[in-house]
């Protein structure tokens, strides 16, 4: 008997006719008998394939069931006092080393992933900042069944979730940096903005034949994604709350003595555990509910604030997400003509939420990146104690050790945004020499944003007419 090899596409109809023909000549059996051990090795063949991908396929978190006890732990949490600030000194018992606003504000944020309009977060700041690790950090205060962790995203890849495998689901992507594709970042963006994504694609059917078929993918999502590239990614940055990291030397020592601490066994890191399960049971109990700010038509945001409308969309959206988060400390009301049960921001939620996202605000009014404009100020530092009034390019790179090439961009984007001139110098000696134009424009911006803020929030005690 001969060994008969080919190399055939079982699902293409006529090569398997053929092959059987052939094949039957050859090893002198019938048609019959070659086309029952075909369909046969056929068979199997797709069931060890279906296997195989349920293998590959990630373990599915089982749902949290609380014990009565920690229900009630829970509850009582949530319904206690001074809310947001308990919950921020419990997010720092958990490991999270400073970082004090950033952290409570991706808190809240991934908490509004359980509501119809959530928020997203991207984290800023250059390589070796802490970005990644902080966003990790806060994660593991959300329940597994509740996050899905992305490392690299192909092209397609959101596409082929389960119509509902990402709804309410809060998405973390680790580095944005590597997802250059514009189609990713587009899919990303429709998710964001729309809650669903959708593709058609041909599909081979058993018997060959080519048909269409729309891969469907519904949110809403929280989406938490880290990069190094503002502009880069400014479509997407555009619908997210920005925050950029602490890279001050005061904050690294900080981190530098909890890593000596955890090295020397000073750390207890089962105490920080327990705290990220109870966090985990106060999520748990988190439930969807209406919310209304009956003091929303009274509230503004600063007028230096570019690309207006999609913050003020924000601004709004996270105080909702604060008297969501307080929501076992409201009455629940009905609504008499929708019948819709809803409870109310009250004048507290609104003096957080100020407090929270005011570098946010200040970040979305300032014409330059949070990097170059942190690369001004130490400039003028440098300038003020050095007592110059101008300096070289070579000074400060020495001054700051800087990378060069940030520094030439940096510089470029300050000369051409009119925060500096060049008054001289060369660029092949001791370098060119610039001078600054103007001290006060940030202090004066940063006036703005908090004024309008406390001015807003003054007239919030005048009585409120709550039947619109």
């Amino acid at each position: 008997m001969h060994t008969l090899r080919s190399s055939v596409d079982l699902y293409q109809y006529e090569v398997v006719e053929r092959l059987i023909r052939k094949g039957s000549e050859k090893l002198e059996i019938s048609t019959k008998t070659l086309q029952l051990t075909i369909a046969e090795l056929t068979q199997v063949l797709e069931d060890y394939r279906i296997t195989q991908l349920k293998v590959q396929q990630p373990i599915q978190p089982k749902e949290r069931k609380l014990r009565p006890v920690q229900r009630e732990e829970a509850i009582k949490f949530l319904s206690s006092p001074d809310l947001l600030n308990r919950s921020n000194d419990l997010i720092g018992q958990t490991g999270v080393v400073g970082e004090a606003t950033n952290r409570l504000l991706m808190y809240l944020i991934f908490t509004s992933r359980l509501r119809e309009h959530p928020l997203h977060i991207m984290s800023l700041g250059s390589s070796g900042t802490g970005k990644t690790y902080l966003q990790e950090k806060i994660a593991q205060l959300i329940p597994e069944k509740d996050k899905i962790e992305i490392t690299t995203l192909s092209e397609n890849a959101l596409y082929y979730f389960e119509r509902q495998e990402l709804k309410n689901k809060l998405v973390l992507i680790e580095d944005l940096d590597g997802a250059k594709d514009d189609k990713i970042l587009y899919a990303i963006r429709e998710l964001m903005s729309k809650k669903k994504i959708s593709k058609t694609i041909p599909l081979k059917d058993s018997k060959g034949n080519f048909k269409t078929i729309t891969l469907s993918v519904e949110g809403p999502i929280s989406l938490a994604g880290t990069t190094t590239r503002e502009k880069l990614y400014e479509d997407n940055a555009n619908r997210s709350i920005l925050i950029y990291l602490d890279n001050s030397k005061a904050h690294k020592g900080q981190i530098m003595d909890y890593q000596r601490r955890l090295s020397a066994g000073k750390i207890n890191t089962r105490q920080e555990e327990e705290v990220k399960e109870f966090f985990k049971a106060i999520q748990s109990i988190l439930k969807p509910i209406f919310v209304k700010n009956p003091y929303a038509t009274q509230l503004s945001i600063p007028d230096s604030v570019f690309k207006p409308l999609r913050t003020n969309s924000h601004y709004l959206n996270f105080i909702e997400i604060i008297t969501f988060y307080k929501q076992y400390q409201r009455e629940i009301k009905i609504d008499s003509v929708t019948g819709v049960t809803y409870i109310e921001t009250t004048l507290e939620d609104i003096q957080e939420a100020n407090r929270l996202l005011k570098e946010v605000l200040l970040a979305k009014s300032d014409e330059l990146t949070k990097g170059c404009r942190t690369f001004l100020e130490q400039i003028k530092s440098y300038l003020f104690e050095a007592k110059k009034l101008s300096f070289f390019s070579s000074d400060i790179r020495q001054w700051i050790r800087m990378n060069p090439y940030n520094m030439r961009y940096y510089l470029a984007q300050l000369v051409q945004y009119g925060y500096l001139k060049i008054i001289g110098g060369n660029r092949y000696k001791q370098g060119i020499e610039y001078e600054i134009t103007g001290y006060g424009d940030y202090t004066t911006l940063n006036k703005q944003v908090i004024n309008t803020l406390d001015v807003a929030f003054d007239q919030l005690h005048k009585p409120v007419d709550k039947s619109g």
